[in-house]
């Protein structure tokens, strides 16, 4: 017969293994686990997309006077920052630009 523990456990590594499937299929992280002794346990599961929380998804503009807008705005930083790739001894590009504050997207002095 099973105690407790040995069928919480083994109920997790069912749980844990199906759940893992369909994670994988759906292209989400699913991340799981369990703590405890043999007298009480504690198991947690979380599912979450699979993207990067530092990208940000900028959309496109529907309106075309925004359009023209961004593209003036993008065309009036490069004519002021001109950026060029410059590459160290090591060969690991990095920006240079004709003006202070282009690195942080200023458009203007």
């Amino acid at each position: 017969m099973l105690t407790a523990w040995a069928a919480a456990r083994l109920g997790a590594a069912v749980v844990l293994s199906a759940a893992s499937l369909t994670a994988a299929a759906a292209a989400d992280v699913f991340v799981g686990g369990c703590v405890g002794t043999y007298a009480s346990d504690h198991c947690v599961t979380r599912w979450a997309p699979a993207v990067d929380p530092y990208v940000r998804e900028i959309p496109e503009p529907t309106d075309p006077a925004e359009k023209a807008a961004r593209e003036a705005r993008d065309h009036k930083w490069l004519a002021r920052c001109r950026p060029v790739v410059e590459r160290d001894r090591l060969g690991i590009g990095y920006y240079r630009y004709s003006a202070p504050g282009c690195a942080f997207g200023v458009s203007e002095d």
